[in-house]
């Protein structure tokens, strides 16, 4: 039974969860970005005491790895590396994208349709990925820039929730189609633990030394004149 801490800082919510064997002991939730890289470490220490359960007891450390926050992604896998490193753990990476449609698959417990979280990348483009309800990827996670025929296809042929900070822009342009369904989703670590557990049993570590946040695209800074 692994016992695995899971961190996820990668858009303005934060939040860190305890789980066993993919259920869900605790979980803290931290609602202003500018505190995650304050913040996690102290959640770290909370719920570890609160539960009793020493550094030595856990079996790994997973962290969102990507798509989103540029800054808030370097937060959480600078803060999952260092407790990896400090503990001699091994480290998870799970992708946000999946992590938001587990959190939504779990919740509206839909088999027949397709979901797709959308996280805002800014002016019209989203990071975003599609997955049916055994979260298999129908259109792997990429950036995409919204028009209102972006994803007709898939559209014509299935219902699709959507869902993420993202979705709004999208809802805009889309929400008259039958089988476009946008639901209210808050994006928690949490929806992590039975990925985790799952990429523990089969293995799937990551190299402390060279892993890096799944940015999906390069970081751009406009130079100041």
């Amino acid at each position: 039974m692994a016992l695995i801490l899971n961190i996820d800082t990668a858009t303005t919510t934060g939040s860190v969860s305890l789980s066993r064997d993919g259920q869900v002991l605790q979980t803290l939730v931290n609602e202003k970005q500018q505190d995650h890289a304050a913040t996690m470490t102290l959640f770290v220490q909370q719920i570890l005491k609160e539960q009793a359960i020493t550094p030595s007891q856990l079996d790994a450390v997973a962290v969102s790895a990507g798509p989103g926050s540029y800054t808030g992604l370097r937060v959480g896998v600078a803060t999952a590396k260092g407790l990896c490193y400090a503990w001699d753990k091994p480290l998870l990476a799970i992708s946000t994208l999946k992590m938001m449609a587990q959190g939504l698959v779990a919740t509206v417990k839909d088999a027949t349709a397709l979901y797709c979280p959308m996280l805002d990348a800014r002016r019209q483009e989203v990071f975003m990925g599609l997955y049916d309800a055994g979260l298999n990827e129908v259109m792997p996670p990429q950036a995409m820039i919204l028009e209102p025929t972006s994803l007709d296809v898939q559209l014509d042929a299935h219902k699709i929730y959507f869902f993420g900070d993202g979705s709004p822009k999208w809802q805009l342009m889309v929400s008259s189609h039958k089988n476009a369904i946008f639901a209210e989703y808050v994006i928690n670590a949490a929806h992590m633990a039975p990925l985790s557990a799952d990429a523990f049993d089969k293995k799937q570590f990551v190299d402390l030394a060279y892993f890096s946040p799944f940015y999906l695209k390069p970081f751009y800074s406009p130079q100041k004149p």
